[in-house]
């Protein structure tokens, strides 16, 4: 069971929420679930399952077993395990905007609620105030001059990138998402101290919290009015886009993005279960809970939107123009702080989110970490002598990849959202 949730946690992660959502409207809505599904069915499940068995056969990870494979091609096991680091930063910097906006939810009234804030500008309206309805603005006054206080929330109070020029201007570093980010790193460390004997048991929280969170805020926004605007916006087919064949091209590079083949941590993962494992069954189930995670997803963002629509008085696709972090730390939460017990949906929001960022991160680190059960024995076997240092040496490679990243949390690290 531990390494199901396991596999789960890794293939669920934020794509899910904020990248099929944007995917499935934009190619058709309700249409794009034919070219989705037979990408899953015919691509996406049958290289999940190779890369399991394969993982479980060998006992091996992603470096180690291109030398059983074809030895000419172990340096695609490098590049792997380096594309799988880069990844991981960016992962990473994600969840400690997470982490800070969770800390930022514990007050009466959302940070991002207002215009009433040192950090705003005279370009910020609250949309949904009674006194900033589209009969007093022009929609094109509305979407070329004003923001919410999400936006300036965001870019403003969060990243402060008003304090850089550009990208060469890298700035001075956040200190509080530099403490946002030791913390995940802490949190990720422990989650790694002895393998997957605490990797395993992390799982059970971080795997499965985010559906508890789902589907409260699925019945949440069910009963907000106007969400039925968002769904049938969300699922209404546009037959005409399956001839266009970027809408397949979406469909692939979605289920592959989203199942996680080729990364090279189901290897890892796979190679710790028993020989005769049922691996195809794993493969099924987890490529099924991904995909209905995703759907799920869609009407978790979308009920909202419609809601958003609903207050504003505009269409829903004028709404749901943003996508990937745009939409988890600006519209949604926007919508948020407007709903009653607004708190309490802020907490538990960026609580989903760091647990399905987590998930991804320790998997990705599993990987290289452990490189598989037998590189794992063989280890242990090999660097004995230094078993009393080795939680100082894991320590001194977790700095140093810490220190590396501290980049992404200067003021210029996102200045290309300017």
């Amino acid at each position: 069971m531990d390494f199901l949730l396991s596999v789960i946690g890794f293939a669920v992660d934020l794509g899910n929420v904020w990248r099929f959502p944007y995917i499935c409207y934009q190619n058709g809505g309700g249409a794009f679930l034919i070219p989705y599904t037979l990408m899953a069915i015919f691509g996406g499940v049958p290289l999940f399952y190779m890369e399991l068995a394969l993982g479980q056969f060998h006992r091996t990870g992603a470096i180690s077993i291109w030398k059983r494979i074809c030895p000419i091609f172990k340096g695609v096991g490098f590049a792997i395990c380096i594309i799988a680091l880069y990844v991981s930063f960016y992962y990473n910097t994600i969840i400690a905007w997470a982490l800070y906006y969770f800390y930022s939810s514990f007050t009466g009234t959302l940070p991002w609620t207002s215009c009433d804030n040192p950090w705003n500008t005279p370009n910020c309206t609250n949309y949904f105030g009674k006194s900033n309805t589209m009969a007093q603005h022009s929609l094109l006054f509305l979407v070329l001059v004003t923001k919410p206080p999400g936006v300036f929330c965001h870019r403003r109070k969060v990243l402060e990138i008003q304090k850089s020029s550009g990208l060469y201007d890298v700035g001075g570093i956040r200190w509080q998402l530099l403490l946002c980010l030791f913390l995940i790193f802490t949190i990720v460390y422990f989650s790694l101290w002895k393998g997957v004997k605490t990797s395993g048991k992390v799982v059970w929280v971080t795997a499965t919290l985010p559906y508890i969170v789902l589907l409260i805020l699925l019945v949440r926004g069910a009963t907000l009015p106007g969400a039925w605007r968002g769904i049938v916006f969300y699922l209404r087919p546009n037959w005409e886009k399956l001839m266009s064949t970027a809408v397949w091209v979406d469909a692939a590079a979605q289920i592959f993005f989203s199942l996680g083949p080729g990364f090279g941590v189901l290897l890892a993962l796979a190679s710790y279960n028993h020989f005769n494992n049922n691996c195809y069954r794993d493969a099924i189930v987890t490529s099924a809970v991904n995909c209905l995670t995703s759907f799920l997803s869609g009407f978790v963002i979308f009920t909202v939107l419609g809601y958003m629509a609903e207050m504003r008085d505009v269409e829903v696709e004028d709404v749901a123009k943003d996508k990937g972090p745009s939409l988890l730390f600006i519209t949604y939460p926007e919508a948020i702080a407007n709903m009653v017990g607004s708190t309490f949906f802020a907490i538990i929001f960026f609580l989903m989110m760091i647990t399905l960022g987590l998930d991804s991160t320790v998997g990705t680190f599993i990987s290289r970490w452990g490189e598989g059960k037998m590189s794992q024995e063989r280890h242990d076997c090999t660097f004995q002598a230094l078993a009393p240092r080795r939680v100082t040496l894991g320590w001194d490679f977790w700095s140093l990849l810490y220190i590396i990243q501290n980049g992404r949390v200067c003021t210029g690290g996102r200045g290309q959202e300017r």
